[in-house]
């Protein structure tokens, strides 16, 4: 089998390279040839991560290029999407493959589909509130990472939609359970776009770091400023990740209860629990699904929640461990890669075989 993979953005994009690029190399063995094709350039990234700027260049570039890359889709049995062809133009390219009978999946692992029935701006709104829905409602299998999502999906009338949670390698991933005796580590990942959720919990933070001997850790963010908590920045690099997680005593992933958030898939929390920490967590979305109370980690929901997990944990060096194996566990059962792959190929030779 030959599948274009039409991604969203190059290896500096973390959507692309969970969701898509790490299952290659097993596509490969199981004879899935896979031909990469991002949307977006690594340089646009850094862009957008330092300046927060998306550069016109290159986003017609990127346009260009994809034009490009769908004048040689007839060599190939499937199209495998991240999320849509061209962001805020309609969905024309997808509507086309239907009429033309070209198979295509696409996969989500954020409400997309909220860039535009959300949007700020009325003329999006009016216009592309649907854009998604009809993507989906044309793809021969829409991927979905969490319930939400898959929500969604049945409702713009998808003929069919798999679940497929974000996972992460367990031959990357160890387990440690080196604790710090010393300073308490709450530790965080992310980018610089969602960063902004650990000011939900500013107040919690500078409150505990006030009244014990703690530190925030933070890993991908660039600057950020949170007056009254000890911060420790970590610059992001592929290699290193792991081993910066592995650095904590607690790994936590604060979200607002909000439209967009209810569309994440929880993957800090799945590589935290997969070194072997401990989580705290808003019960926003799947994060209720993957952390169980009070066996892999805390569900908070306010600033006493919080706080009480944070000292909880602290307090108890035996439990943080207890915690970090059931999470280790939960990984192995459900979300890694050693699960998910062999599940990814029966999904796209089911979607070639019905087409």
């Amino acid at each position: 089998m030959k599948v274009l993979l039409l991604s969203r953005y190059g290896n500096l994009g973390a959507s692309s390279r969970v969701r898509s690029f790490q299952y290659v190399p097993y596509l490969d063995k199981k004879g899935i040839k896979v031909d990469i094709s991002p949307l977006f350039c690594d340089e646009y990234i850094k862009n957008f991560y330092e300046h927060g700027i998306k550069p016109i260049g290159l986003v017609m570039k990127a346009y260009i290029r994809r034009l490009i890359s769908l004048t040689k889709i007839k060599r190939y049995d499937l199209l495998w999407i991240e999320k849509e062809l061209f962001p805020m133009l309609p969905a024309w390219g997808e509507e086309l493959f239907a009429e033309l009978k070209i198979p295509y999946i696409v996969d989500y692992d954020d409400a997309i589909f909220h860039n535009y029935d959300l949007n700020k701006n009325r003329l999006i709104r009016f216009f592309l509130k649907d854009k998604i829905d009809i993507v989906m409602k044309k793809a021969a299998s829409v991927i979905v990472g969490n319930d939400y999502l898959a929500e969604r999906a049945h409702k713009a009338g998808a003929k069919r939609v798999e679940y497929l949670p974000s996972v992460v390698d367990l031959e990357k991933y160890k387990f440690t359970d080196k604790f710090s005796t010393d300073i308490f580590r709450i530790g965080w990942i992310g980018s610089p776009s969602t960063v902004k959720h650990l000011h939900l919990i500013h107040n919690v933070l500078k409150k505990f770091c006030a009244e014990t001997v703690a530190r925030l850790i933070v890993v991908g963010a660039g600057e950020i400023d949170l007056v009254g908590v000890p911060v420790e920045i970590r610059e992001w690099i592929e290699d290193t990740e792991v081993v910066n997680i592995q650095d904590f005593d607690v790994g936590i992933m604060p979200l607002a209860d909000e439209p967009w958030e209810r569309g994440k898939c929880g993957f800090k929390l799945i590589q935290y629990m997969a070194c072997g920490l401990p989580v705290i967590g808003s019960p926003v979305g799947v994060n209720a699904k993957i952390i169980k109370h009070g066996i892999n980690g805390y569900q908070a929901k306010n600033i006493n929640e919080w706080i009480w997990a944070l000292q909880k944990l602290k307090g108890d060096q035996k439990l943080r461990q207890k915690m970090g194996e059931a999470g280790r566990e939960i990984v192995k059962k459900k979300y890694c890669l050693q699960v998910t792959a062999p599940r990814l190929v029966k999904i796209l030779y089911s979607v070639i075989k019905s087409n």
